[in-house]
């Protein structure tokens, strides 16, 4: 019987393994292995690295301090949580049952990615980007391409804006799907909109240099934004009738918890500004209250 199950490592989950293993509670950690933060090529952001962190080193430096208090971590998928009669949670991951008074969902989100070739390598290189909040400082006056269609795309381009004028919008061939309010708006702040497919991506080591479009042009630019959004994993609160928002985001009271006692949701999954100071600052939130419930 733990008191509290831990779905996920990136930062949210385990920042909070280590406030309750210093707690001195029984924590169980199970992880895919999938983290979203392990793509992040450097976050100029994250509070404490001046010069920036990778995701993967950011990862590494926090697990090592969750292996300090020796939180068990088991990588699986977790395959189903109930919850029991008498209140507590049950969980199947790689064929064990595993029992636990709280369950704490640090599932994170997938982003939807554009049909290019070598995606993930892409991505992972900082050829193509996912979130200006991060990294858009580092494109001041830069020429910059953003993928994506609807309310995302017209919200991300008059964003980049700020930062540097050459913000066009490449529908990847489908209609623009935005309002005619906020075609005027683009307009005013002279974003094109170019409702054409891409046929080809050209990069070399240090950036993305040029994209072909099916009607025979080629835009040349120094980073790539996708706005075609993200899937929130939020299918294990909603099988035991946790709330979510339109998006599929688990919504959340003032301590994570979700509207299902004893289950709690921190970090990208949540209905939140999808940042990692955030989901660090929910972890600490939700861990103390499920210490305080204990």
């Amino acid at each position: 019987m733990f008191d509290c199950l831990i779905v996920g490592a990136g930062p949210a989950g385990l920042t909070a393994a280590t406030y309750l293993a210093r707690f001195r509670r029984n924590v169980l950690m199970i992880d895919s292995g999938r983290s979203r933060a392990a793509l992040i090529p450097r976050s100029h952001n994250c509070p404490g690295y001046p010069d920036g962190i990778s995701g993967e080193e950011l990862l590494a430096r926090l697990h090592a301090q969750v292996e300090r208090y020796c939180v068990p971590l088991i990588r699986a998928e977790v395959e189903t949580v109930v919850r029991l009669p008498d209140g507590l949670f049950e969980a199947m991951a790689n064929g064990q049952n595993v029992h636990a008074r709280h369950v704490l969902l640090a599932t994170g989100a997938v982003d939807i990615e554009p049909r290019l070739p070598n995606i993930e390598d892409a991505v992972h290189r900082g050829l193509i980007r996912h979130c200006p909040i991060c990294d858009a400082y580092e494109v001041i006056d830069q020429a910059v391409v953003i993928i994506g269609t609807g309310a995302h795309v017209f919200r991300e381009a008059r964003f980049l804006r700020h930062y540097t004028r050459r913000v066009p919008i490449v529908t990847l061939g489908r209609p623009a799907d935005l309002t005619v309010a906020q075609q005027a708006q683009l307009a005013e702040l002279r974003i094109p909109i170019v409702e054409t497919a891409i046929a080809g991506m050209h990069a070399d080591e240090q950036r993305i240099v040029s994209i072909e479009l099916g009607d025979g042009r080629t835009l040349e630019f120094d980073a790539l934004y996708s706005a075609l959004g993200a899937v929130n994993r939020s299918e294990l609160a909603r099988r035991l009738g946790g709330a979510v928002d339109d998006a599929s985001a688990i919504l959340v009271d003032a301590h994570q918890q979700t509207n299902v006692a004893g289950l709690y949701a921190i970090g990208d999954v949540v209905a939140a500004l999808n940042q990692i100071s955030v989901a660090m600052g929910q972890a600490a939130i939700a861990a103390t209250a499920i210490h305080n419930r204990l």
